[in-house]
C-alpha cells in the first residue's frame, strides 16, 4: 500500500505545502526562489494550473492551485522535478555559493538508498494536499499563506502591493 499522498479529486482546488530536504534555507538567494516562480509561471501557462494563492519562505512553499486538465499530481510533479534539477545545477555552477558543497553533500545525503532519485534530492518527498472545500476554508488558508512571512519575520507587514507579489498578479493568470 502507497504511503504517499493523493490527491483524491483530481477536479477539486487544494492546498499543498513542501520543503526542502532537511528544510535547509535555499530561497535565501534571489537566484533560487526566480526558478520556483518561473516553474509555477509555467505551470501556467502550459500545464493548466489554475493558481490562487502562493508564498515562498526560506525553506517551503506553499500554493493553494487547481488543475484545469483534473491532473493536480501532474502539475506537482512538474514543478518539484524542474526546481529540484534547476536549483540544484544553479548552485552547483554559481561561484558566489558559500555553501555550494555543504548543500550539494545535504542532497546526496538525502538521496541516498533512494530508487527514485537518480542526482541529489532536493525536494523532502511527503506534500500532504488538502482538499478546500469550503468558502471560509480557502480565504483561511489563503491567509495563512499570505501572513506566513510576516509571522516568521521576512516582512515587517503586508501592504497592498505585497498581496499583488504573493498572488502573481504582475501579469499572470489569477482566478
Amino acid at each position: 500500500m502507497s504511503r504517499k499522498y493523493k490527491f483524491r479529486n483530481p477536479a477539486g482546488i487544494y492546498f499543498v505545502s513542501f520543503a526542502t530536504v532537511f528544510w535547509v534555507d535555499v530561497f535565501t538567494r534571489k537566484l533560487y526562489f526566480d526558478e520556483v516562480v518561473e516553474s509555477l509561471r509555467f505551470c501556467q501557462e502550459r500545464k493548466g494550473m489554475q493558481l490562487f494563492g502562493w508564498c515562498i519562505m526560506t525553506n517551503h512553499a506553499h500554493l493553494i492551485f487547481r488543475s484545469d486538465e483534473n491532473d493536480p499530481s501532474e502539475i506537482m510533479r512538474a514543478i518539484k522535478t524542474y526546481t529540484s534539477n534547476a536549483i540544484q545545477k544553479r548552485i552547483q555552477n554559481n561561484p558566489r555559493e558559500s555553501r555550494r558543497a555543504y548543500l550539494l553533500a545535504l542532497f546526496q545525503r538525502a538521496a541516498e538508498n533512494k530508487s527514485n532519485v537518480r542526482k541529489g534530492q532536493f525536494w523532502r518527498q511527503d506534500n500532504q494536499p488538502i482538499e478546500i472545500w469550503k468558502e471560509y476554508v480557502f480565504f483561511r488558508v489563503l491567509n495563512y499563506i499570505h501572513y506566513n512571512p510576516v509571522k516568521e519575520g521576512l516582512w515587517k507587514s503586508l501592504s497592498i502591493g505585497d498581496t499583488a507579489v504573493l498572488l502573481g498578479i504582475r501579469g499572470w493568470r489569477v482566478y
